[in-house]
């Protein structure tokens, strides 16, 4: 048996046992994919995919262990050429980081620069998405980390430390009549008091969305939601052209840069978030995505990860 024959089954798994994606995945034939799978068969001496006709249809008893062990396997390879890659270049590489675009356009301009600045031959690259797909790019080992507040603390495989906490804001026209409203009444504005206005807020699955419609599911209101988007320029667009009034999380919101708008706490009505970023469980991290880490949170710091890494994370 050989690594090789460890990456086509790795691979036919991830590509829902589709022995083509699975070749062209791998730059490979999908005939010398099935040859090597059979004879790593041949030689445990089990079936590890059950087939109907030339088409294999998902994994036997035995092959579910066999690919778990695989899995295990080719995770510590990858860690070698990490180890290996470390050493050679030590400032140098890339960093994909997977995140959603309210982190890519409000959190990461306060890290990057300063990042590069001192890893100037690290490549960085952007994967933007909703968190379920973040979490899947990294457990895939297509970015090095993802950055969201939903999905990533909840995903097997993952570990996810937190990085800061917000709370969500309404956000009026100045003209509005929420607008004059004292601070201290603001913390206290009910869910009545937004239900007779028009709302803009994010998609379902961005940025609290869930936590949202639990709340007004639980005391009974329904908001009058006439337009979702994933992006808080786009909802703070549409209130200042006066479609309604925004929901958005709180670092989308700055008084000095957002002049023409109010923004308004709702910390007391959909409670505090945590913004969190995840690496993959047990794979080795080069220096410097432990140094972009500790930009993110000045606490976390190299011991803190690698407590995650191993499984002991909060």
């Amino acid at each position: 048996m050989n690594l090789q024959q460890f990456r086509f089954v790795r691979e036919t798994v991830r590509s829902n046992f589709n022995l083509t994606k699975a070749a062209q995945a791998l730059f490979t034939s999908q005939p010398g994919v099935s040859k090597a799978i059979i004879e790593l068969e041949d030689e445990l001496g089990v079936k590890i995919f059950e087939r109907h006709g030339k088409r294999i249809r998902g994994l036997t008893k035995p092959g579910q262990q066999v690919a778990e062990v695989i899995q295990r396997i080719m995770v510590e390879v990858d860690n070698l050429r990490r180890v290996s890659a470390d050493f050679a270049r030590h400032d140098e590489g890339d960093l994909v980081i997977a995140c959603t675009h309210a982190q890519a356009r409000y959190l990461l301009p306060q890290v990057i620069p300063a990042f590069r600045e001192r890893f100037p031959q690290v490549r960085v690259s952007l994967a933007e998405g909703s968190p379920p797909h973040l979490a899947e790019m990294v457990l895939l080992e297509q970015a090095d980390l993802a950055i969201a507040t939903e999905t990533l603390w909840q995903t097997e495989g993952l570990a996810a430390m937190p990085v800061y906490d917000w709370e969500h804001v309404l956000v009026v026209k100045p003209d509005h009549p929420l607008a004059d409203m004292p601070l201290s009444e603001a913390r206290e504005i009910n869910l009545q008091a937004i239900a007779g206005y028009p709302i803009i807020t994010y998609d379902h699955a961005f940025s609290g969305r869930r936590t949202i419609d639990a709340v007004c599911a639980e005391a009974g209101v329904e908001l009058d939601i006439v337009l979702s988007a994933i992006d808080a320029d786009i909802i703070k667009t549409y209130v200042d052209v006066g479609l309604g009034i925004g929901i958005i999380a709180g670092m989308a919101f700055d008084p000095r840069r957002d002049k023409g708008l109010v923004g308004l706490p709702l910390g007391h009505l959909f409670g505090t978030h945590t913004t969190r970023v995840a690496v993959k469980s047990n794979v080795f991290l080069r220096d410097y995505v432990y140094v972009f880490i500790e930009m993110l949170a000045a606490e976390l710091t190299r011991d803190v990860v690698n407590k995650a890494l191993l499984g002991g994370a909060d």
